[in-house]
């Protein structure tokens, strides 16, 4: 389609990766008749299963490669998406923070549902999502605007990314020059 980009690449790793897939069934398949009674009837099986596995493995991995060679951030799309939708990721915490200052469970529960329902609606119809201020000017809410929006740190619901990546990359035993090549991690 003429929308999507690299189109032709990702289908054909996405053709590799089943080809592998599917290879990868012949050697169970084989052993679950064989009985390992040292017969010739998986010799055909891996002179042509383990080569063409790894063929394909690497040719899907350099087109892997090709295409998030080219990969960029839409900050300006990854910013609006996280103002649409951290109100509703904030919602235990602040539902939490509303049991902290002595609210009911039960019925902050159903004030946030309520209202997140009506900011979902609302977002369907193209208008940007209003949840927080819709918390914010419910008297039955025990959390003003200002108390909301300090729960609302993006970094706060990240978990453990940034450490798994640095171990991750850690674990690749890159070269210097390879490493300095790395942008550095932010979250």
């Amino acid at each position: 389609m003429a929308y999507k980009r690299n189109p032709m690449r990702s289908e054909r790793i996405c053709s590799l990766a089943r080809l592998v897939m599917a290879g990868a069934m012949n050697a169970p398949m084989t052993a679950s008749v064989q009985w390992f009674e040292r017969t010739l009837d998986d010799s055909a099986n891996r002179r042509v299963s383990l080569p063409e596995a790894f063929l394909a493995c690497d040719a899907a991995l350099r087109a892997m490669a090709e295409v998030a060679g080219g990969l960029r951030v839409n900050e300006r799309i990854v910013a609006r998406a996280v103002a649409d939708y951290l109100p509703f990721l904030a919602t235990e915490n602040l539902l939490m923070e509303g049991v902290r200052r002595g609210g009911d469970r039960q019925a902050l529960h159903e004030i946030i549902r309520r209202h997140s329902m009506a900011a979902t609606e609302r977002m369907k119809a193209g208008e940007p999502c209003d949840l927080l201020e819709r918390l914010a000017d419910d008297p039955a809410f025990p959390l003003d605007g200002a108390q909301i929006r300090a729960l609302l740190d993006p970094a706060a619901f990240t978990g453990r990314a940034a450490e798994q990546t640095e171990a991750f990359l850690a674990s690749l035993d890159l070269d210097a020059q390879e490493a300095a090549s790395l942008p550095p991690l932010t979250v």
